[in-house]
């Protein structure tokens, strides 16, 4: 009888071990998802046209410097690709500011400004662990990543979401040849 009620009182203890387990996502993961779903416009960022220069662990965009972790294999596509830039994220960052500060003066003393673009210049920024969230991926043509972004000026780490579309994609193509094809259609920035 013992062990009759040891085996039943075991059994019931491990059916929650290997019951399957739904995946529950973080607050931060679910801020982002809702980001997408309430605040998404897509858009269309250009490849960078100027010369990209690799070298040991940067990328040179004309004179503007990423810094990355080489066996980082996303990242190092995005921005062999010219896909992710130091000038793209500038433009982001600036029009980002402009769009979400209410402070009249702020807005008309920046267009004072000889270059408005200084205050948010990006260069020597270090991107890395670039990862594909799946949880915000809608089909197969469509692939979002997440991308640490490590600036020694400001000593924080931003976090990049970005949208690729690939209309030529399947179920079957490689990772780096959605890549490859793809277009930039998002950008969303948030710190962490």
């Amino acid at each position: 009888m013992k062990s009759l009620l040891s085996l039943s009182l075991c059994l019931l203890l491990s059916v929650n071990a290997f019951s399957q387990k739904k995946e529950t996502m973080s607050t931060k993961d679910k801020a982002v998802a809702e980001h997408f779903k309430n605040d998404y416009k897509k858009k269309n960022y250009k490849r960078f046209d100027g010369k990209i220069t690799e070298k040991d662990k940067l990328f040179q965009f004309d004179d503007k410097v990423i810094y990355y972790d080489k066996t980082d294999k996303i990242t190092t596509l995005l921005l062999k690709e010219g896909l992710i830039y130091p000038q793209l994220l500038t433009d982001y960052q600036m029009q980002k500011f402009l769009d979400e500060t209410e402070d009249k003066t702020q807005k008309r003393f920046l267009k004072l400004q000889k270059d408005p673009k200084a205050g948010f210049d990006v260069n020597g920024i270090k991107l890395n662990n670039t990862t594909e969230v799946s949880f915000l991926n809608a089909n197969s043509h469509v692939k979002r990543f997440k991308i640490q972004c490590r600036d020694n000026r400001i000593s924080s780490t931003l976090t990049y979401f970005i949208e690729l579309t690939n209309k030529e994609a399947n179920d079957k193509t490689s990772l780096e040849d959605f890549i490859k094809g793809a277009k930039l259609t998002y950008v969303y920035q948030r710190p962490e």
